[in-house]
């Protein structure tokens, strides 16, 4: 059987593609691992946030949020964006970046919102729209929707090789071959690597860890309590279920490919981050992870088929916005693919555009 679509990996990239043009064309996804969603998906933050990733992701958020709210996908959280004394000129840069966006953002005073703030962090912006999103709730969805429409799934089949003759790519798998008239690379942080098999030159997709704690927290992180982010970039913090506080360094240390650990310095560091921000005494740290954010050079993702080699296309370098994002890439990813339907409102794709990076993709 020839395919119309092979998709390689099955994360939220993958399985959010192959919902939607599953209807329209033969899809098979193809996944490394024994279950999908085992990397960057299963490892997400879970909030989603229309300024998180800058104004080159933000349309793509903004676009999404009517999807995610409609399935119930999103719960109320808002974010709030502080910074020390120093930081009044970060505060103005995030509201002139979003202006005209449609992003509600506003200045307020961050002790209101957070109890127990330090006396030097009196810089806030408010984003009301801010929300946890169910991430395994959304991914779940997408593989489910994917599979009725007649897409099939292949775990355990990591890419061997790819060659493409007569219009068609024959795939070697180690759960057996698949030929396939266009094969997607929504590889993650094995992107490059994908495209290597392929003969595809690689974009410079660079994969980075991001490290996150669960911390108990004396007092607890209390009632109300919203996502809270430095603007300066060294941290973000948001509450969880039994007063629990999820907290991140924000790192970004690049990394090969892999199934990523966290590191105990960066678990250190991003309690001592916290202790600077807040006068609540860590009691412990209840769970620690880390997982791979992968980003092309310029840092926007990258969709759309390869300047170079026919067949193939791009579907990479989401970053950590990939699940925030998925509704509306997936679609624009679809109109690019199949050459049918309509853009997102408000997204432009050739922002995206995989043919943007200088002699390659």
């Amino acid at each position: 059987m020839i395919h119309d679509v092979a998709i390689v990996g099955a994360g939220m990239a993958g399985a959010s593609l192959a919902a939607a043009i599953g209807a329209r064309a033969r899809v098979v996804l193809i996944e490394a691992e024994d279950m999908p969603g085992r990397h960057a998906t299963g490892r997400s933050a879970a909030f989603w946030s229309e300024t998180y990733g800058g104004p080159a992701v933000q349309p793509l958020t903004t676009a999404s949020g009517p999807v995610l709210r409609d399935g119930g996908y999103l719960t109320p959280l808002g974010s709030l964006h502080i910074g020390r004394t120093g930081d009044g000129t970060l505060a103005e840069r995030l509201l002139h970046d979003f202006a005209g966006s449609g992003v509600d953002l506003s200045r307020v005073d961050p002790a209101a919102y957070v109890p127990g703030l330090r006396a030097d962090w009196v810089h806030g912006v408010w984003e009301p729209s801010c929300a946890y999103i169910d991430v395994a709730a959304v991914h779940a969805d997408y593989l489910a929707a994917a599979k009725a429409s007649g897409a099939g799934v292949m775990t355990d089949a990591a890419l061997l090789s790819a060659t493409r003759r007569g219009g068609v790519w024959r795939l070697d798998t180690r759960a057996g071959p698949v030929a396939a008239r266009v094969l997607v690379d929504a590889a993650g942080a094995w992107a490059d690597q994908v495209a290597a098999l392929a003969g595809v030159a690689p974009i410079g997709i660079t994969p980075y860890r991001r490290t996150m704690v669960q911390l108990r927290t004396d007092p607890p992180a209390p009632d109300g309590l919203p996502h809270v982010v430095d603007l300066a970039g060294g941290f973000y913090f948001k509450p969880e279920a039994g007063g629990r506080l999820w907290l991140t360094p924000h790192d970004e240390s690049p990394s090969l490919p892999c199934d990523i650990a966290p590191e105990e310095w960066d678990v250190a560091v991003a309690i001592d981050r916290l202790e600077k921000v807040v006068d609540w005494r860590v009691e412990a740290v209840e769970r620690r992870w880390a997982g791979l954010r992968s980003f092309a050079p310029d840092r926007a993702p990258v969709y759309g088929f390869d300047a170079k080699v026919p067949g193939f296309f791009w579907c990479a370098g989401q970053g950590g916005f990939g699940i925030q994002t998925a509704p509306a890439a997936a679609a624009m990813a679809a109109a690019l693919l199949l050459g049918e339907g309509d853009m997102p409102h408000g997204v432009d794709a050739d922002r995206y555009r995989a043919g943007r990076f200088p002699d390659t993709g």
